[in-house]
């Protein structure tokens, strides 16, 4: 005889600024006969009267999701924004789930409402969730003809986007103000940036953006220029930069190790490489780690994770890393530490400068093979009346595969 399947305790119901009108007839009936019904006071609000038992979802959102867990055993309907798995509640809340435990009635998202009320292809849209985010995030995508939806906190954040773009160069961009998108309330206003004036924006709010102006727009290829990165001196130069992160070889998910980071900038490009990157950046120097920090905050990858302390004593514990990337405070202790601690398969590159750094890759390099590379530049400099060659120091690259 077949197991009976289990029911589902919890149903995570997507609300629109329309309410129950929105809703399809099975999540309708899910509602209907929910002992509890859970959310946030907005979108309880939505709903009016319940048969149901109703609980406000607490601030901070963390909180609520034990007191959901409490609810185990009982028919509990949880309310989310329109899609709940596209910025939504509903991904942070199945983390602690079994699979038979729920299931999602989901509605229009914000980013499908905005894009059909604008006429735009939502696939070719970037689509942002800059609630609790910085606006910086949307620095990659900000470049003359891009087109950006993004979700924001409330209307205050609005201006601030517009005097974000201004300061960047691209004032000349096109806001289209979305405001209660699916709902009586809803209004849709456009303006330039540079010209935003607003002051009864009203929540919950989207903002659709034409990318258009004089401002610089990020490079999608590794080697970005040197100006973008605040830096004291200690940086990896963006040629350099170019063939270290090719040896390095980001691929989609995974996470560096950026050993002697200085400015952060070989880290951050590793993050700009895909979304789902992750980096962890170590720097001995407190004001340089501080400067990684911000850099990684404007280009729009606050993600980089940054420790003060000088490797090998402070690796982190965490998941070791696909790929380990060592531009400062190269020395035979690191390397004895990570070969020791590094699981095969990881990919280990390290640049050096100095006679003795480049003999300590020499002689590893003879111990457990790999590739050496002999990195030698020059700039067209003033010669007298005319110009010639001025050489950089040149640069050994080690590379290996543990």
């Amino acid at each position: 005889m077949a197991d009976t399947p289990l029911r589902a305790w919890l149903t995570i119901i997507g609300l629109g600024e329309n309410g129950r009108d929105g809703l399809s007839p099975v999540a309708l009936a899910e509602l209907d006969e929910a002992e509890v019904v859970i959310g946030p006071p907005r979108h309880l609000a939505l709903l009016g009267s319940l048969k149901a038992t109703a609980v406000e979802w607490p601030v901070p959102f963390a909180d609520g999701v034990a007191q959901l867990l409490a609810l185990r055993g009982r028919r509990v309907a949880m309310l989310a924004s329109g899609d709940p798995f596209w910025f939504g509640a509903g991904s942070s809340v199945i983390t602690h789930l079994a699979p038979h435990e729920w299931l999602a009635h989901p509605q229009p998202s914000t980013f499908s409402l905005a894009a059909a009320r604008l006429g735009w292809a939502v696939q070719d849209c970037a689509c942002l969730g800059l609630h609790a985010a910085p606006l910086a995030r949307m620095r990659p995508h900000l470049a003359p003809g891009q087109r950006v939806i993004a979700l924001l906190r409330d209307g205050a954040a609005v201006a601030d986007l517009a005097a974000y773009l201004v300061a960047l160069g691209f004032g000349a961009s096109t806001l289209c103000v979305l405001e209660a998108l699916g709902g009586p309330r809803e209004r849709v206003r456009c303006f330039e940036a540079q010209a935003f004036a607003l002051g009864d924006v009203a929540h919950p709010v989207a903002v659709g953006i034409a990318v258009a102006g004089q401002g610089l727009a990020l490079p999608v290829t590794p080697g970005r220029p040197d100006a973008l990165f605040a830096a004291d001196g200690q940086i990896t130069k963006a040629t350099v930069r170019a063939l270290t992160l090719a040896a390095l070889a980001p691929r989609a998910g995974e996470l560096l190790w950026d050993i002697g980071a200085g400015s952060g900038s070989v880290g951050i490009e590793w993050l700009l490489a895909h979304p789902a990157n992750r980096a962890v950046a170590i720097e001995a120097d407190p004001q340089r780690a501080t400067r990684a920090r911000g850099n990684a905050v404007a280009l729009g990858v606050d993600r980089l994770r940054v420790i003060t302390g000088r490797a090998p004593a402070c690796l982190p514990d965490d998941p070791p890393p696909d790929a380990v990337f060592i531009g400062g405070g190269l020395s035979a202790a690191l390397l004895d530490a990570l070969w020791a601690r590094l699981p095969a398969g990881t990919r280990l590159v390290a640049n050096a400068v100095t006679l003795e750094s480049e003999a300590l890759l020499a002689a590893w390099h003879g111990r457990v093979g790999g590739s050496l590379l002999r990195i030698e530049l020059a700039d067209a400099a003033p010669l007298g009346t005319r110009h010639g060659w001025k050489a950089r120091y040149p640069i050994v690259q080690w590379s290996v595969v543990r």
